[in-house]
Formats: C-alpha cells, sequence, structure tokens
C-alpha cells in the first residue's frame, strides 16, 4: 500500500513537471527547455508568409552529377543566407528535379524576401585583415570526405578542395602569407559568404617559405567535426561556383487569417478527437480507462515537451501526424486490455492477468510501432515541405506512444491493484 502510494505520487509530479514546462519552459542552469509557444515553430500555413520558388537555369551538357551536386549546394546556400537574415524558421527543399521552394513563415512581402536572397553566392577566402585572396571561382570542387590525413592514420571528416590553375597559385600565395603569422594567432585564411564567415582553417608555420603548393588542399574541422559539419562546409564553397544560376518563377503570399483558421481548426478537431477517446476508454473499461486518460495527460505533455526541445517546425499536416499517433497510443491499451479482460474472465487473479496481458500483447504492439517507424523514418528521410514535418511528429510520437502505454500504464495498473483496487466489476468483468 504504502510503495504504490508513493509510485502514485511520483507519477502526479512527473505530470506536473512535464505540464508546468510545456506551459512556461524550464531553465536547469546547464540546460533550457523553451515553453511550447516559444519552442514549437509554425510553418507557413499556420501562420502566414511568403513562398518563393527558384528555377535552376541548366546550361546544356551539364553533367547530372553536377546537377545533383549543384541543387544540394544551391540548397544550402538559400539556407545560410536565411540564417544570417534571421529566417531561422524558413523551410528551404528541393521540388521536381530543378526547382528549390523557400517558405518563409510571418514575411508578407515575397518580393523583399526575394532582393535579400538573391540569386548568387559570394564564396571568398580572407585573411586576418580582410585581404580577399581566392573567390569561390578559383575552386575546381569541393566534397567532403572520411579518412586518415595525417601520419597518426586516424580518420577524420574533413573537405577536400580541388583548384583551378589560377586557384592553385592563389592558395599558395594565400597560406604563405598566413602561414609567417603564427605570432599572433592570425595565421588562418577565413572562408566567408557574403561577409559571414564560415570556417577559419590555420596553416602551419611550416609552410611559410613555400606555402602550400597544390593544386588541392585538405580542410580539418578538429576533433568534434561531424559529417553534417564537414558536408555543410562543401556545400558552401561549391555554393560559389555553381554550374547554374537560379530564377525565381513564383512569388507566392500566403494570408496569415487561412493560416490561424487551419491552426485553430485543428487544434478544435484534435481537442474533440482527444475528448471522445477519453470518454470512450472511461466508458468501456472503467478503471482501466482512467489510467488510460492518466497516461494520455501524460504522453501529450511529454510529447509538448519533445517537439519543444526539438524545435519542431510544425505545419498542418505535422498537427495530423499528433491527432494520428494520439489514437494509436490508446489501440495499444485497447489490445493489452482486452488480453487483460480474457484472463480475468478465465479465473486468473488480477495481478496474473495484468502481468499476461501486457507479456502477450507487448510483441504485437511493438512489431506494429517498428513498422510504423520504419515508415516514418523513411518519410523523413526523403520526404521535404509538408511531408517532412508529418513524418517528424509521427516518428516522435509513435516512440513516445510505445514507452508511455507499454511502461506507464502497467505501473499504474500495479499500483491500483495495490491500493487494493480489485472490483472486477471495474475491470468489466
Amino acid at each position: 500500500m504504502k510503495k504504490s502510494i508513493v509510485t502514485l505520487i511520483v507519477v502526479a509530479l512527473l505530470l506536473a513537471l512535464l505540464l508546468t514546462t510545456a506551459l512556461n519552459g524550464l531553465n536547469l542552469g546547464f540546460a533550457k527547455i523553451d515553453s511550447v509557444a516559444d519552442g514549437i515553430v509554425l510553418s507557413l500555413d499556420l501562420v502566414g508568409g511568403s513562398e518563393i520558388t527558384y528555377e535552376a537555369q541548366i546550361p546544356e551538357g551539364t553533367e547530372e552529377t553536377e546537377i545533383v551536386n549543384g541543387m544540394k549546394s544551391a540548397i544550402t546556400m538559400l539556407r545560410q543566407r536565411l540564417d544570417v537574415l534571421g529566417y531561422t524558421e524558413a523551410n528551404v527543399y528541393e521540388f521536381t528535379g530543378n526547382r528549390i521552394v523557400v517558405e518563409i513563415p510571418n514575411v508578407d512581402d515575397p518580393e523583399e524576401a526575394v532582393q535579400q536572397l538573391g540569386t548568387t553566392a559570394v564564396v571568398t577566402f580572407e585573411d586576418a585583415d580582410g585581404k580577399e585572396w581566392l573567390t569561390g571561382s578559383d575552386i575546381k570542387s569541393a566534397y567532403y570526405q572520411y579518412s586518415a590525413v595525417d601520419e597518426t592514420g586516424i580518420a577524420q571528416h574533413h573537405v577536400v578542395l580541388e583548384f583551378t590553375d589560377e586557384g592553385a597559385k592563389k592558395f599558395s600565395e594565400a597560406t604563405k602569407s598566413v602561414a609567417n603569422r603564427t605570432e599572433d594567432g592570425t595565421n588562418y585564411v577565413a572562408i566567408m559568404m557574403d561577409g559571414s564567415v564560415i570556417s577559419k582553417p590555420y596553416v602551419e608555420s611550416k609552410y611559410a617559405e613555400t606555402g602550400i603548393d597544390s593544386d588541392s588542399a585538405i580542410i580539418t574541422l578538429g576533433g568534434n567535426a561531424t559529417a553534417e559539419s564537414a558536408s555543410y562546409l562543401a556545400n558552401i564553397i561549391s555554393a560559389g561556383q555553381l554550374p547554374f544560376t537560379l530564377e525565381n518563377v513564383k512569388l507566392q503570399a500566403v494570408g496569415a487569417t487561412l493560416g490561424e483558421k487551419s491552426l485553430e481548426t485543428s487544434l478544435i478537431a484534435g481537442a474533440v478527437g482527444l475528448a471522445l477517446v477519453a470518454i470512450f476508454m472511461l466508458i468501456v473499461y472503467r478503471v482501466m480507462g482512467v489510467i488510460s486518460c492518466i497516461a494520455l495527460a501524460i504522453y501529450g505533455a511529454a510529447y509538448c515537451v519533445v517537439l519543444s526541445i526539438f524545435h519542431i517546425n510544425l505545419s498542418l499536416p505535422g498537427i495530423a501526424g499528433i491527432i494520428l499517433t494520439i489514437g494509436m497510443a490508446v489501440d495499444a491499451n485497447v489490445v493489452i486490455y482486452e488480453h487483460i479482460k480474457e484472463d480475468l474472465r478465465i479465473g486468473k487473479t488480477l495481478r496474473y492477468a495484468i502481468d499476461s496481458g501486457y507479456r502477450g500483447a507487448a510483441r504485437a504492439i511493438i512489431d506494429s510501432n517498428i513498422t510504423t517507424i520504419i515508415a516514418a523514418g523513411v518519410l523523413w528521410w526523403q520526404g521535404t515541405g509538408a511531408i517532412l514535418s508529418f513524418a517528424k511528429t509521427l516518428l516522435i510520437g509513435v516512440i513516445l506512444s510505445m514507452i508511455i502505454m507499454l511502461v506507464f500504464t502497467k505501473l499504474l495498473l500495479k499500483t491500483a491493484v495495490g491500493l487494493k483496487i480489485t472490483n472486477l466489476k471495474g475491470y468489466c468483468v
């Protein structure tokens, strides 16, 4: 009895903490979690804004590999510019092969956004004094690699630059110049895009006499480098020498009124669906229904916190993913509860029926959820725009529901038994 009371108190405190964090955020000093209002990023279809479609003007004879790599570089370039301009909530994705769509929430004038974004990346290589040594046109190619780069033989994430003949000469002169500045710590060549520093690779003093005299060079990013950071740098550098130009072919302003109505309607639909599910569980499963409702409250609060932690870009399809996972969460409980009721009807004890019910249903629930996780993962990997938002909320929701509905409901059911709530009529028998 005492253990069950302690468990109930802990669960209540956990629910209170999750709800408080979701509504007001949480600051632990070493880590901060924003509230739902600040942490979740609303996409274009919910708050309105501007949508810009660029089309790559690809010259005849351009190889397919160049086009694919060029589109990746163009997307990275646009993403970088959006971040510099403060549009961190914007969405950039490739559409139908040679088009790129940029969605910027809360920007009502697409013409202004186009002027700010521009179409051509300006990549330069400068020293600490701001002297320009190379530009993107001096780079033949830039690509990411993971391999050993020095005598230690330890593999590292790095970027390989291949220069034009003129670029190789300029790079040799630049590295020779900065290699002589080791004493004041300014022995670096800053890689700039539109005036912003992207990376500052340092040049060792051993190159003070000759510079790095080669038609290629390796940029190491340190021990904390990742494949993503190295690929990002390679794409930014490549954006300075795209094999095509970008032309905006469509400008569209999405009204905020439509977004607000869509958001309001979606939230109402979600609230009504959640209420109906809760009523159904209470009527059909009684005590177990109450436990499902408590678990749903924990699930909802935890879901909001996770969305806020990862600053998920939420769209209407994303809200649909949330509502879908609510039904899937309750569906798992229905399977478990029916197993428990079957055991109780043939005379098994309540404790045995609970253990047996979860044991019998867990495999089927896990298997079905894994297939959904795989589908959501593929959508996340290959999807763009609204599909990506749906994939993220679906994946997060399925994983959370599987943990909460398999762990917390079992814990709460055993707590109910410990509190002497054992009348079988309360368990629909």
